[in-house]
């Protein structure tokens, strides 16, 4: 596999390799031992999937300490836009985000360390999008930092953006009191 760093330290863009034939493709999608090596020792306790028509829009959500979770994601079926903003207060990268398109085509997975809020946005019509997170989902701990905030300016590349009442109602960057360190 193939490991990619970014300017904003501690997100990683992980290539699997890829087996083709004429028969179709085959990947390893996660093997606990080498993926330690590259992310350290983290553990796995939840798989989520989602399945969007073109142009939803989900986040920028994120989990609290202690149920803070960092998520390896990739996309199944389709193509999304991920956005992920760092939040750590201590980070020389505080308030900026990083747009990661992620397709079925080359399967990347990204992985994102707790201490960023997250989302995506469905390029293509049904796309699927698997999430493995390193913390249960806790609804206490969840929070939601507006998608379309003008002081973070992400390009989300749509002018018809499809968004749930929640992540419409989220909070303004310029309110926000980071949980995180």
């Amino acid at each position: 596999m193939k490991v990619t760093t970014y300017e904003i330290e501690g997100p990683l863009l992980i290539q699997p390799r890829i087996f083709s034939d004429t028969r179709g493709y085959f990947l390893e999608s996660f093997n606990e031992m080498r993926y330690k090596e590259v992310l350290g020792n983290v553990d796995f306790v939840q798989d989520n999937i989602s399945n969007s028509l073109q142009n939803v829009v989900r986040g920028l959500h994120f989990q609290a300490p202690p149920f803070a979770q960092g998520k390896l994601v990739s996309v199944i079926k389709g193509s999304v836009l991920d956005v992920i903003l760092d939040i750590r207060r201590s980070s020389r990268t505080y308030g900026q985000h990083l747009c990661v398109e992620l397709t079925d085509k080359d399967h990347a997975q990204l992985w994102i360390p707790p201490g960023f809020a997250h989302g995506f946005m469905a390029i293509e019509e049904n796309s699927v999008f698997s999430y493995k997170c390193t913390a249960l989902y806790e609804p206490s701990a969840e929070g939601t930092l507006r998608w379309n905030d003008p002081d973070l300016a992400v390009n989300w590349n749509t002018t018809s953006p499809i968004v749930s009442e929640k992540d419409q109602q989220g909070e303004l960057f310029k309110n926000f009191v980071s949980p995180f360190e």
